[in-house]
């Protein structure tokens, strides 16, 4: 599965020239031209890396990078800064604020798809592919609510009629899992995938149905029909 991007630019010209390089290079691009745009597909997506213009309108690249910092979804997403200012102390403001690099334009895309697949293969390295999860016996209690849950389901009333939730197939494929108490590594041994995505998925179920845990992600998923 290629790495999916959000592109965060506000010239239309340097927006689509960079897209078109990013997807040849086999990456997956959303774009936005602002940072309230961006923050909604923020969202939608959760993409593996931002980059960022600094210079935008209404909210720049500094105040949209303290956003995503501000929210423990984001707090560790790597994000590239694109700026056409390059002096010594707008990169070192860059970086207090917490971006990962920061590339002055005009610049190389060479430049930049070497720094992106850099950052990529760093979170990857510190992302373990199997086990579980670092915090086990926070997921091990929210499976065993899990289960008390699907044991008591017959008390949880649907909403009529069931909302709607847009969900891809492998989002469903996950959800039901969930619902079902299985672990990360048993969904991924299930879906034939990784623990990582399926961390990935259950991350963006959370997004979609506004749920902080795999308990209320469950207990919602019922209530509304998501799920058998």
């Amino acid at each position: 599965m290629s790495a999916q991007l959000l592109l965060v630019d506000d010239e239309p010209g340097l927006r689509e020239a960079v897209q078109a390089y990013l997807e040849d290079e086999g990456f997956q691009v959303e774009v936005a031209s602002n940072a309230e745009q961006g923050w909604e597909l923020l969202q939608q997506k959760l993409p593996e890396l931002v980059i960022t213009d600094i210079m935008m309108p209404h909210v720049d690249g500094y105040e949209f990078l303290k956003q995503l910092r501000e929210d423990p979804r984001f707090k560790a997403l790597p994000v590239v800064f694109l700026t056409a200012r390059g002096m010594t102390g707008d990169r070192i403001q860059g970086y207090q604020a917490g971006c990962d690099a920061y590339l002055s334009k005009p610049f190389d895309p060479d430049e930049l798809v070497a720094i992106v697949k850099n950052l990529l293969d760093r979170r990857a390295a510190q992302t373990p592919e199997t086990g579980e999860t670092p915090d086990i016996a926070s997921l091990a209690r929210e499976i065993g609510e899990i289960k008390s849950l699907l044991t008591g389901r017959s008390a949880i009333a649907q909403t009529p009629p069931p909302i709607k939730v847009d969900l891809t197939p492998r989002e469903q494929s996950v959800l039901d899992l969930v619902a079902q108490g299985l672990m990360n590594k048993e969904i991924a041994k299930t879906l034939e995938t990784s623990v990582r995505n399926v961390e990935k998925y259950v991350s963006r179920l959370f997004s979609k149905t506004g749920t902080n845990s795999r308990t209320e992600l469950v207990r919602y998923a019922l209530e509304h029909g998501l799920t058998k």
